[in-house]
């Protein structure tokens, strides 16, 4: 099968972990040998390499072509409006990566356009799938669906790209219900959920890791961009809470100054360390480091850093948000945060810390989230729509 997947939550060069829970599952559908895979990954365009303006810089450095893999990507670029732009991104990505679609679409004979989120990729996906004649799958994950519909002119286009979607896949059954009251056939409806890399989440050896980020005595992980709804905040204000007990947080983004004020006047410097954004593949030691894994997000689709953890014999504390309780339904999972407060923050590690599962349990229950169900759920879903 010759596919397209569009979206621009994807990998590159200049941003490696950009998207990467996208990149892991397109991975898995290439290996499977059925399909031939093209990505179309746009970013905006920004004239400027200089480090002076932080996050666009990167934009200018991505390539317009690379290789990850063994699969070809192509990064058009798209203009963007910051903070003005919300309500034409979709036209605006449209413009800007309709050339090499359509193009890419003639040479290599593509059967089937695969757009993964819903706004602004969705949209301007069905739009060029319309125009081509293709069949398009839309893959909603999260934020698409549990925040960007409050607001009234995304939630239409929104709604329209669902209507003129073949099919539309949701990482959690969580996921499925604003569609469901947005009138979309629950017929074209199906949750494929993310899985989880088995090979590189893996327990490392314990005391080596421990030793290489300076764990000492109860170590809590919290990983995610340092912004409000990841809520490290009240992971942070809990710790005052959890006696003796430290806090390694992964992850950067606009909220690291007052993450550093609430640090400092909560007598915290010694107890917690802002690590910054920690490399892909320097995660599973991180996990194995740890005695838990914090997660007190206020909207999750399907939180890939559960499984990660998890996969690493290392389990989670969660709020109870979405898809959230379709990862950890199990005791040796971890435990669920009802109230997302410190007070439920803390209550919750206690839980964890003072007695933990089997790290041996904890890993086998994550071995029942491979990604060869998901794999196998797009390979059917796929061949059923080019037929």
């Amino acid at each position: 099968m010759n596919i397209l997947s569009f979206t621009t939550l994807y990998p590159n060069a200049a941003q490696p972990i950009l998207g990467v829970f996208v990149e892991n599952r397109l991975r898995r559908l290439a290996e499977s040998g059925r399909v031939s895979l093209t990505v179309v990954a746009p970013v905006p365009w920004f004239p400027f390499t200089s480090k002076a303006f932080g996050n666009y810089a990167a934009y200018a450095k991505v390539p317009e072509r690379e290789v990850r893999y063994g699969i070809e990507i192509f990064h058009p670029r798209y203009k963007v409006i910051p903070k003005v732009g919300m309500n034409i991104a979709p036209a605006l990505l449209y413009h800007g990566a309709r050339t090499i679609v359509r193009t890419l679409a003639k040479e290599r004979r593509i059967q089937l356009l695969d757009a993964h989120y819903f706004y602004p990729d969705g949209v301007a996906a069905a739009k060029l799938a319309g125009e081509l004649g293709l069949p398009l799958t839309i893959t909603a994950r999260g934020t698409d669906l549990n925040l960007i519909p409050l607001f009234d002119l995304p939630r239409r286009q929104i709604e329209r790209a669902a209507r003129a979607a073949d099919a539309i896949i949701t990482v959690c059954d969580a996921l499925q219900k604003p569609l469901l009251e947005m009138g979309i056939d629950p017929g074209k409806i199906t949750t494929l959920r993310n899985g989880v890399d088995l090979e590189l989440f893996r327990p490392l050896d314990r005391m080596a890791a421990r030793n290489r980020w300076g764990a000492d005595g109860r170590t809590i992980v919290s990983v995610g961009g340092l912004i409000e709804r990841k809520g490290h905040h009240l992971v942070i204000e809990a710790l005052k809470s959890v006696p003796n007990a430290s806090l390694l947080i992964a992850g950067e983004g606009e909220e690291r100054p007052a993450l550093e004020r609430l640090i400092s006047a909560l007598g915290l410097t010694g107890r917690v360390r802002l690590l910054g954004q920690v490399p892909h593949d320097s995660l599973p030691s991180l996990y194995s480091a740890a005695d838990a894994l914090v997660l007190a997000s206020s909207r999750e689709g399907w939180a890939n850093v559960l499984l990660e953890a998890m996969a690493c014999g290392t389990p989670v504390v969660a709020t109870d948000v979405w898809g959230t309780c379709e990862v950890v339904a199990a005791p040796e999972a971890g435990v669920l945060i009802r109230d997302r407060s410190a007070v439920g923050v803390a209550e919750g590690l206690k839980a964890v810390l003072d007695n933990p599962p089997e790290r041996t349990a904890t890993r086998a229950y994550a071995e029942g989230f491979s990604w060869d169900a998901t794999t196998q759920g797009q390979l059917r879903l796929f061949e059923r729509l080019i037929r």
